[in-house]
């Protein structure tokens, strides 16, 4: 009886959220045939979800980006068209196709177009650098490389044959004596109409963020099913045709996870190629945008914006502010609610996790670091060093089961798993309340003195400090204490902090083996465009 009581309870719960982001609502008949064949024919993924929202909503804007506005009829269409471009050009069933872009319809395009041939996109880190450009598009054998043409100086050894451009700016730049062709200009000698559908199913490569050494490909399979969308939109309340300025890039596992689920509720999708605080709020207050999709550091970038434009833009508009991409520092989630609306839904996973845990703004705001809870269907675990569980308070490392984790690297590993469940890689524990809190990867925990710290606890510290703007606390070898910490803090402009300034703050303020041992101030820390700080890259100390 126990689970008939369960099917019934999970099945009015899919049906809530169905409802909610509008599967449910009443359409035309041959619209509901068009969107339910191409879901039956192409199964669930992206193809099918573009196809679908073509049927159900044609007129209706699908893309708003630098370039002007895309209705979903004419996004099909010209993803049909560029599918029988990269046809045309070879790529097939099993083939890998390089793409480093931002966020634009080109990139959406190209995603969109590779699958439907049954070939893997590889999103490459629009930072990547020259020989990382180089180096993974050999190793994952790519048989075509489209990029922005602001990107070509880092293909320079690729040939220039095997090249698409994907945004024209019009610099005129040039791979030797060859400007490749771009999409925009070699799709209009095609048809609309779509190709057969390929035997295997496409899918996406998305890389590590390589932050203390070289990017791993990790392959992300389409959903079998739509489970996966109940999960994610029970957690965070999306509605059905949304206006979603879409931040967070799309070659990063956050971006692409909201892009590719987003596509189920035919949103209108605002994207621009630059993050600009301005151009953001500018955005949600012309386009009534209800969701918006970035990392923390952009969150923190938007609490800093231009005071006259917070101002004027009014944002009320916003129902969901979705971070994800790196912790939450300090106070950030409530100086976001505070300064615009209760909208933070904070989600911890990994490229490889998926999901593990969603704070709502009800979480953030009683424990503003805390990592959420697991939503439907999802196990988590809290493990000691023999794979036991420990009791609520205690710190272990974070394991995760769900729907949505992650096909193994390119290069045939995988993660560790005990009982089924994936080692997150981090450390944290639960309250009593059922809140989970992320203290740090496990690699990064310090022994200083006999005692365990995690860089995190004194990074949450030194961020409430008024005059630090940024700051990054690492474990570094220590004579005396065998391993301590230090810190890269970045003051605020005006500001006159010096490094013993910043210890003395945290010696009234944290246990005396968490006090830093040494500090560096810098103008800038070196950090991707998730906001994650490449390591590699801090000054030594």
């Amino acid at each position: 009886m126990s689970n008939a009581n369960t099917l019934v309870r999970d099945w009015a719960y899919r049906l809530k959220v169905f409802a909610q982001i509008g599967l449910l609502r009443p359409h035309a008949p041959h619209r509901l045939l068009g969107a339910g064949w191409h879901l039956a024919k192409w199964g669930v993924g992206f193809p099918a979800a573009v196809k679908s929202a073509a049927a159900r909503y044609p007129e209706q804007l699908a893309i708003i980006d630098d370039a002007g506005e895309l209705t979903w009829s004419q996004l099909r269409d010209q993803i049909n068209q560029l599918t029988r471009v990269l046809d045309a050009r070879g790529v097939g069933e099993g083939d890998s196709v390089g793409v480093l872009a931002r966020n634009h319809r080109y990139l959406v395009m190209t995603m969109v177009a590779t699958m439907q041939l049954g070939a893997r996109v590889l999103l490459l880190n629009t930072m990547a650098s020259a020989s990382q450009v180089v180096e993974l598009c050999q190793r994952e054998d790519a048989a075509l490389m489209i990029l922005d043409e602001e990107f070509l100086p880092r293909a320079e050894s690729i040939d220039p044959a095997k090249m698409m451009l994907a945004w024209r700016d019009d610099a005129g730049t040039r791979i030797g004596t060859r400007m490749p062709p771009a999409i925009e200009a070699e799709t209009g000698a095609y048809p609309p109409t779509a190709l057969p559908r390929p035997k295997r199913h496409g899918n996406v490569v998305i890389f590590t963020s390589g932050t203390t050494g070289t990017p791993r490909g990790a392959r992300r399979d389409e959903p079998r099913g739509l489970d996966p969308l109940v999960t994610y939109f029970g957690a965070i309340p999306y509605r059905g045709n949304p206006t979603v300025v879409l931040a967070a890039p799309l070659f990063h596992s956050w971006g692409l996870l909201n892009f590719g689920f987003g596509l189920s509720t035919a949103p209108t999708m605002i994207l621009r190629r630059r993050f600009n605080p301005e151009q953001v709020l500018r955005d949600i207050d012309r386009y009534r945008a209800e969701v918006l999709v970035v990392v923390p550091l952009m969150m923190q970038r938007l609490v800093e914006a231009d005071a006259d434009a917070i101002a004027e833009c009014d944002v009320s508009s916003l129902r969901i502010t979705a971070s994800s991409g790196s912790a939450l520092a300090g106070e950030l989630a409530t100086s976001f609610m505070d300064t615009f609306t209760d909208s933070v839904y904070n989600f911890y996973g990994a490229t490889e996790t998926g999901w593990v845990t969603i704070a709502n703004p009800a979480d953030l705001r009683a424990a503003p670091n805390t990592a959420g809870r697991p939503p439907w269907r999802t196990t988590v675990r809290i493990l000691d060093g023999d794979g036991k569980p420990v009791p609520a308070g205690q710190t272990g490392t974070i394991h995760v089961g769900n729907e949505m984790m992650f096909g193994g690297y390119t290069d045939g590993e995988s993660k560790t798993f005990v009982g089924g469940l994936m080692n997150t890689g981090d450390m944290g524990y639960f309250d009593a309340e059922g809140r989970l809190f992320v203290s740090g990867r496990d690699d990064d925990m310090v022994i200083s003195g006999g005692e365990n710290v995690f860089p995190g606890e004194l990074e949450d510290v030194l961020t409430a400090h008024p005059d630090i703007a940024d700051v990054v606390v690492i474990g570094v070898d220590d004579e005396q204490w065998g391993q301590s910490l230090a810190a890269w803090v970045v003051p605020r402009a005006g500001t006159e902090l010096s490094a013993t300034d910043v210890i003395e703050y945290a010696k009234a303020r944290v246990a005396r083996f968490a006090v830093p041992s040494r500090v560096a101030m810098m103008d800038e820390l070196p950090r991707n465009p998730t906001g994650k700080v490449m390591r590699r890259e801090l000054p030594a100390i």
